[in-house]
């Protein structure tokens, strides 16, 4: 009887919903509307009784003073979506390597640093595609010093992307010769990638919504950001969005999922359009890009 009663007192109201779904956005700028109510009480039900909380105020009381940020990013992890795979919209990748990187070349000494951010990292898999395709495509990548960063606010798969262990689905959409020469069959069938590439690609834990997370993040070149704002509200899309600019070097380029759009959010950045793909643009000094 006392299992069935501490189920009951679990229930979350419409009241517990508003103040979680206000609280998790002021941390996160992620808005969940009320389309995604069971989505979201599910989850909560279930970290309630993973920390033994007997009903919503104890559990959300533990939540902001208590526990803090540990249970927060627990939260976090339960709470965002990750569905990926490689090589995924591979146009923009296109773009990278026949006009984007080019032009950024352009504007560096020989030998010189070019820096590309993926963010969500999710599990790896665009990370990771970013790196093949400089490998197999870019005619240039001996000429300069390439480094790959990706981040995700989701620690979970953060760690899923450091051990690079890949289901068949996740691999699906690349060429076989690509995947016999950077990837081992396991006796599991899943696919291990080249722990040189797992090399190539620093991840790191990152809020594209707290400052003190994106201040760090700068001369960056190629920002890869697909699928992501459409989880915020346009006050989020905005905070997010100038994190960006100011993460970019003059002249560097954001990619944003098909969806997205990034004049809809703000006029800081150009739109270019390249054969491939349509992008946006930090302006160069002097407002020409």
């Amino acid at each position: 009887m006392k299992s069935l009663a501490a189920a009951d007192s679990r229930q979350i109201t419409d009241a517990d919903f508003a103040k979680f779904r206000d609280y998790f956005y002021r941390k996160t700028g992620i808005h969940f509307d009320d389309s995604k109510r069971y989505f979201v009480d599910k989850r909560l039900i279930e970290r309630m009784a993973a920390t033994g909380a007997d009903d919503f105020r104890s559990y959300f009381m533990a939540l902001r003073f208590e526990r803090g940020s540990e249970e927060l990013q627990h939260l976090v992890n339960t709470m965002t979506v990750n569905e990926t795979y490689f090589f995924r919209e591979t146009y923009q990748f296109d773009a990278m390597v026949n006009g984007m990187l080019d032009e950024i070349a352009r504007r560096k000494r020989p030998g010189g640093r070019i820096r590309i951010w993926s963010i969500p990292s999710s599990t790896g898999e665009e990370p990771y595609s970013i790196a093949i395709y400089l490998l197999e495509r870019w005619k240039l990548i001996d000429d300069y010093e390439v480094e790959i960063l990706s981040s995700d606010i989701d620690t979970q798969v953060l760690h899923q992307a450091e051990r690079g262990i890949y289901s068949p689905r996740s691999v699906a959409q690349l060429p076989p010769t690509l995947l016999d020469k950077y990837f081992t069959r396991q006796s599991s069938g899943d696919y291990a990638i080249s722990r040189d590439l797992v090399q190539a690609v620093e991840f790191s834990r990152v809020n594209l919504s707290d400052a003190s997370d994106t201040r760090r993040f700068r001369e960056i070149d190629l920002i890869f950001c697909r699928n992501l704002l459409i989880y915020f509200d346009d006050v989020s899309r905005r905070a997010a969005a100038e994190a960006m600019f100011d993460a970019l070097n003059p002249g560097g380029f954001v990619c944003l999922g098909h969806s997205e759009s990034m004049s809809r959010i703000t006029s800081l950045f150009q739109v270019r359009r390249f054969p491939a793909a349509m992008v946006h643009q930090k302006p160069l000094e002097g407002g020409q890009a």
